[in-house]
Parts: structure tokens; sequence; C-alpha cells
């Protein structure tokens, strides 16, 4: 199976935002996950994999190809699921996948068939296949996204923000096909969702303004973590002092209080308790300490 490896990519756009400086990481088989807030630079990344825009500089290579010179053949390795997609709402979910099914390169009639089909059960539209995908609730059409990302068996394939806005049962059900096709492929998840890549990834990345911050199994990345991050419930009106003296990496409520979670070296004091770390407070310590 080959590598994604990706050296020194920057990119600026033409507003002057610095979307990425020196982005290296090295990606292998399996369910990789890129972890960061919005507008972290993920999407500029992901576009620059999918052969859709040029960095400024730095190098892509998956495998022995050149990402940035050998688009052609990188894309019929590729399967690529943008955070937005469009589907034409008039015809069906089968008639639409055979569509796209050619213009992958799959000519041979019969077996396209019998693709589309596996490909339809896969993501469990087989039932729904006559209908018309403007019917489609959210998570059908991102199920969609996936089968038609699956065509011609790829190698890579890269999914852009793909759980957001799904209920429970779909958002498990994404990720159970995810998970399928990681066995066999390079799978980058981006998202600003922890859980998923808790959930899904062996690896992965923290992004931020364009930078790298973490790269790293997720259980190695809350080992390090392990022992440093306390919580305590206050009031309202204290945060903003806890915020000047702690460094107050999240905050949530509980029965109408903030819970905030602090990292720190030592024991604080001050009626904190520790606390199990998860990658949550990794992934907040680690966007906090970029501010």
């Amino acid at each position: 199976m080959n590598n994604l490896s990706i050296t020194n990519v920057s990119k600026t756009y033409s507003n002057g935002v610095r979307a990425l400086k020196n982005v290296s990481l090295e990606i292998s088989a399996g369910m990789f996950g890129l972890l960061g807030p919005n507008g972290a630079g993920k999407s500029s990344l992901m576009r620059t994999i999918a052969t859709l825009q040029e960095p400024d500089g730095g190098s892509v290579k998956l495998g022995e190809l050149d990402v940035l010179t050998q688009k052609q053949e990188v894309r019929k390795m590729l399967g690529y699921l943008p955070q937005e997609f469009g589907v034409y709402p008039k015809i069906s979910a089968e008639v639409l996948l055979d569509h796209l099914a050619v213009l992958k390169g799959l000519t041979n009639a019969g077996e396209r068939r019998e693709v589309v089909k596996a490909l339809l059960h896969k993501t469990n539209l087989y039932e729904a296949r006559k209908k018309n995908l403007g019917g489609y609730s959210g998570g059908m059409k991102q199920r969609f996204g996936i089968a038609q990302a699956l065509l011609a068996n790829p190698k890579l394939i890269i999914v852009d923000e793909p759980t957001a806005g799904l209920d429970p049962a779909e958002r498990n059900r994404f990720h159970n096909v995810l998970c399928e096709v990681g066995e066999n492929a390079i799978v980058i998840l981006s998202t600003h969702i922890v859980e998923d890549v808790k959930e899904l990834c062996t690896q992965m990345a923290i992004i931020n303004k364009g930078e790298v911050l973490l790269t790293g199994s997720p259980q190695e990345a809350i080992k390090e973590v392990q022992g440093k991050i306390y919580r305590k419930i206050i009031y309202k009106s204290e945060l903003d002092a806890y915020k000047k003296e702690h460094e107050v990496i999240s905050e949530r409520l509980l029965q109408g209080k903030p819970v905030i979670h602090i990292y720190s070296e030592g024991d604080p004091g001050q009626g904190f308790e520790p606390v199990e770390a998860e990658l949550s407070d990794v992934y907040f310590s680690r966007i906090f300490g970029d501010r």
C-alpha cells in the first residue's frame, strides 16, 4: 500500500490569507484524522491533496506518483467527498451513480451494474435506489456521497466534515462504512468533531492557523496530558478571573453552571479535582496554546 507524503506545503490566497504554513505529514493505510477548528486550513489541505488547487510550495506524493504534476493518474485512485457537494435532485441514486461510474472509467455495463448495486448495499441505500436524490435526508445524501467516492476502488479517500449535521444513528452508519473502507485504503477524515477521530482513527494530526500542532495516535496524545487535566464547577461571574489565573482549555454547562477544565503540570488546589483525560482535552489544550 502506498503512503501519502506531504512535505512543506504552503498556500496563501490572493486576499492575503495564509491558509497553510509548511505543512508536513506522513499518512499510511487506515483511518487518519485531521482535526482542527473551522478556518484552520483543513479544507485547503484536502483540496490540494485532491488535485483541486495548487500550493505555493512544497510537495505531495502518493507512493511514486507526484500529486501536483500527475493529476490524472492520481484522480484514478482518488475518492473525494467534499464538505458540500451537489446532487441532481430529479435523478435517482441508481441512475446518477451509474453515470458517475462511467465518468470514472467503468465502461463495461455488466460490471458497472454490479459495482453500483454493491455500493448501494454497502451504504444502505439499495431500498431507496429508485428514489430521486432531492427527496433524500441529509444522512442519505452523505451516504450517497460516500458511495460515489468509493467508485473504481480508490486507494486514497478524502472526506471533509462528513458527519456535521447527522443524527446519531446516521453518524454510526457512516462510521461503519468508513471503517470498512479504511481496511484497504488511506482514508483522511477532516473534521472539527473530536469524537469522530477518537472513535475511528489510528493516527491523527491537529492543525490550526495553517500549522500542524501535533501528530500521532489518539491514545498516545491522551497519554501525554494524563494527570494534567483538572476540573471545577464554578459560578459564571468567576469565569473571567479563572481564565486570567489558569490555562482554561474548555468550559461547558452542567445544570446551568460552568464546568471548566484546566491544564496544569501540578495540583492547582482551589477545589480543582483531577479528571481522566480525553482527546478533547488534548485538542483544546493545543488550540488554546496556539492562541
